[in-house]
């Protein structure tokens, strides 16, 4: 069993996240910002506090497969076994946007990024949370990602309703971002 699943702090993260928070928490290899992906409220915030335009897109990270399971209708059995045999892990996977996805996650395009973490918080956040979460790395856009809940704090001062305690895993670069259509890598990872 996951020790952060029935945690407090992250029961009451959950909570805060269906009302609206942004919250800080760690990831595979950095902190992260993450928030209920259909509150464009909450995504306007995270995306105001990274100057980070919209046109991007973010990616979602759930406990399990069948949490992202709205958002793979329509991929092949194929498709859906590499996605499976990759996660949970530091695999981000641009996906073709079936629509479920809101414009604001999507940033516009045709694909969608998803991974299932392996990071034990960031699992039984999304788990606690019902849900996928949005996943950003916690940065001002152009600076490097927070590796700490203390650079995290510097800044976003006061800006993240809520910041989990736990450490980032032990992966040395954020998530790789491979293209599930073309096997592309958009970013090399851990």
């Amino acid at each position: 069993m996951n020790f952060w699943e029935h945690h407090h702090r992250v029961q009451l993260a959950a909570q805060a996240l269906r009302a609206g928070a942004v919250v800080g928490y760690p990831t595979e290899a950095v902190w992260g910002l993450g928030c209920d992906p259909f509150c464009l409220s909450a995504v306007a915030r995270i995306l105001a506090m990274k100057r980070r335009d919209a046109s991007m897109g973010l990616i979602l990270i759930a406990a399990s497969v069948s949490q992202l399971e709205p958002f793979l209708k329509g991929l092949t059995e194929s498709q859906r076994l590499q996605l499976a045999a990759s996660w949970p892990g530091p695999n981000t996977w641009l996906i073709p946007d079936n629509g479920t996805a809101p414009g604001w996650i999507t940033g516009g395009r045709s694909t969608l990024a998803v991974r299932v973490t392996d990071h034990p918080l960031a699992a039984a956040l999304c788990k606690a949370f019902g849900g996928p979460l949005v996943s950003t790395s916690a940065n001002p856009h152009g600076l490097p990602p927070a590796k700490s809940a203390l650079k995290l704090k510097s800044y976003f001062r006061g800006s993240v309703d809520d910041l989990l305690p736990g450490q980032v895993g032990s992966a040395a670069k954020p998530t790789r971002i491979r293209d599930l259509i073309t096997g592309d890598t958009i970013r090399p990872g851990a």
